[in-house]
């Protein structure tokens, strides 16, 4: 599978012609709209078996073949040319597929208001086969220990069908928010947890969850030990079910990292407690900020650099979001929250006021800038092949359990295309 960004005065014929495959094919794979037209800068996945490299001023056969891991021996032989052959710029050499490596996906699903859109079930069904895990969000924790539940729908269906395990996403949220006080009430009350502990079980055993989830945010520092102790309490019972256990952490750099975001998420303890993490390696650009990439590549690294430090790979699953944004300019604290935006859509908006989508090259993320009818600047950060492939180089790099997505409902179809070149699917 081949990656490609779309130069000046291309076609989607000539594209094709150039891989040796079909408009068809291409528009299929990246569920183009075909009304309209391409942009400069746009990536393109071109859904061909292994990929096509044209030669630059200093490439060898030996740097070429130390850049995609096979030997020059083997890429002479596929190219049918002479392992100590001078190459002209512009030779094209073909590459094979490397081989693939297993990990673990998660997509969170968040139902709106009342209903399930049609929408995202939609998108549920149709990213089942490349999950490990779905994640309907979420189980509310109510301060008497009982939960209050989410819309399931067709959720536990589609994992059956799948052979997806669902997991339970149990949050302390309260009217929208993360509770440090609801917290506080569980985390300082055995009784109350036996009682969270058993609801949670009763709900598991009757829509077939299989890993419980704790997502608990914005809690108190002072009630680090105490989540630390419940979840070890947590485990033993759930273990005892039959049951996995996993968390969602804040994004960390340090193990003293200030801030109620991170002092209560000890990386080190849950590494050692539950079977797996959720690290949130997102929101770095979030609506409610300036502009700037929602996950870059350095910020990432950088968190699940430490993790490292304090647990197993086999045990991190890195988040990632499924979306971008597009920030009005200029940026005023407390203004206008910037609106989510699909990788299509954010192409589409280039392609509407006809400008080029950049990309930079630190960050690893595309971006462009537009001028509204209203006269207004905007800034638009998302995410495309490229950034994603960055993402899951990472991953294998660093030897992760796999990856995690903030959330179903904005088509990304590339991602999902990326995903079956790079990884075998673990289903458990």
């Amino acid at each position: 599978m081949q990656t490609h960004v779309v130069q000046s005065g291309q076609s989607l014929y000539g594209i094709a012609q150039a891989y040796g495959t079909t408009v068809n094919d291409i528009v299929e794979a990246n569920e183009l709209n075909t009304q309209v037209p391409l942009v400069v800068g746009q990536a393109i996945v071109i859904p061909i078996i292994g990929q096509f490299y044209w030669t630059q001023s200093g490439d060898s056969l030996w740097s070429i073949a130390n850049k995609f891991g096979i030997s020059f021996q083997r890429l002479a032989q596929i190219n049918r040319i002479s392992p100590t052959q001078s190459l002209s710029i512009g030779t094209r050499l073909y590459i094979p597929s490397l081989p693939k490596r297993n990990a673990e996906i998660n997509a969170y699903v968040e139902p709106l208001g009342n209903t399930v859109a049609p929408a995202i079930e939609n998108a549920a069904r149709e990213t089942a086969p490349y999950l490990t895990y779905l994640a309907p969000f979420s189980f509310q924790i109510q301060r008497d220990g009982s939960l209050k539940e989410p819309l399931l729908n067709n959720f536990p269906s589609i994992a059956s069908q799948n052979q997806v395990t669902l997991m339970m996403v149990i949050t302390n949220l309260e009217e929208g928010q993360f509770s440090d006080e609801l917290g506080r009430i569980i985390l300082t009350n055995d009784s109350l947890q036996t009682t969270l502990l058993d609801n949670i079980i009763s709900a598991a055993k009757k829509y077939n969850f299989r890993d419980i989830h704790f997502d608990m945010e914005y809690l108190r520092p002072e009630d680090r030990e105490r989540y630390n102790s419940f979840l070890r309490k947590a485990k033993t019972r759930l273990k005892a079910e039959g049951y996995l256990l996993s968390t969602a952490l804040a994004p960390k750099t340090s193990a003293d990292q200030k801030g109620k975001w991170y002092e209560a998420h000890d990386y080190k303890a849950h590494g050692e407690i539950v079977d797996f993490v959720v690290i949130m390696t997102y929101e770095w650009g979030y609506s409610g900020g300036p502009a700037m990439p929602v996950s870059p590549i350095g910020p990432v690294r950088e968190v699940l650099e430490y993790a490292l430090t304090e647990m197993p790979g086999s045990k991190i699953m890195m988040g990632q979001n499924l979306y971008g944004y597009d920030w009005t300019l200029p940026y005023v604290e407390g203004g206008e929250y910037a609106k989510a935006v699909s990788p299509n859509a954010a192409i589409e908006l280039a392609a509407k006021n006809n400008v080029p989508i950049l990309y930079d090259y630190e960050a690893q993320a595309p971006h462009f800038n537009y001028v509204d009818s209203e006269q207004k600047q905007h800034k638009v950060w998302f995410e495309d092949a490229r950034s994603i492939q960055a993402k899951f180089d990472l991953i294998k790099e660093l030897g992760l359990r796999g990856i995690s997505y903030w959330k179903l409902g904005l088509p990304f179809p590339q991602n999902w295309l990326l995903i079956t070149e790079n990884f075998n699917v673990t289903k458990r």
